[in-house]
């Protein structure tokens, strides 16, 4: 039996529907890896092989911004699909900042991410709006709700930092489990 298009549509929304948290990280070290690392552990997503994402927001999905890190399920090394923004200072005084931002529409909830980074809070914001602006504009008849962003920065005092924001959508493992115990 071939699906007609409302009951394709239905089994779209069903298949959907996961929660996207987007959790912030600061990190600084005595390399700028080193910092990227530590701004990962500050946002929960460290021990995963990060896979960026082209920043659509699938139907019926819930943006959840989290006060902490992120808690994804997993093991170490398991796919995490995400879209971050990362910027990284190395100079004592430089500011390092990154956002993403996010519109949605009403009632499907489906939408689209932008991420930006930069050496000012000013810059970042702008440029969130300003590309948010674009998508939306782009996006023939479509009606999206309010824009929404976060935002995170830090000053190098010496050592390398970085500012992270991270948007998780869900992790995957990489084959069976094998029992190893």
């Amino acid at each position: 039996m071939i699906p007609t298009a409302a009951a394709e549509s239905t089994l779209v929304r069903q298949r959907t529907g996961l929660t996207i948290e987007v959790a912030t990280g600061v990190g600084r070290g005595p390399t700028a890896i080193a910092a990227f690392d530590a701004a990962l552990r500050e946002a929960g997503v460290h021990n995963y092989n990060l896979l960026r994402l082209s920043s659509v927001v699938p139907p019926a999905s819930e943006i959840k911004v989290l006060g902490g890190g992120a808690k994804p399920p997993g093991d170490w090394g398991d796919r995490l699909y995400v879209v971050y923004a990362a910027q990284q200072a190395t100079l004592p005084g430089e500011e390092a900042w990154a956002g993403v931002g996010w519109v949605q529409q009403p009632g499907t909830r489906k939408g689209v991410f932008v991420e930006h980074e930069g050496p000012s809070e000013e810059m970042v914001r702008s440029a969130i709006s300003l590309s948010l602006d674009s998508l939306v504009r782009g996006r023939d008849n479509e009606v999206f709700g309010p824009e929404r962003s976060v935002v995170r920065g830090a000053v190098c005092e010496g050592e390398p930092t970085c500012a992270l924001v991270v948007a998780v959508f869900e992790s995957q493992g990489w084959g069976p489990v094998i029992d190893l115990g």
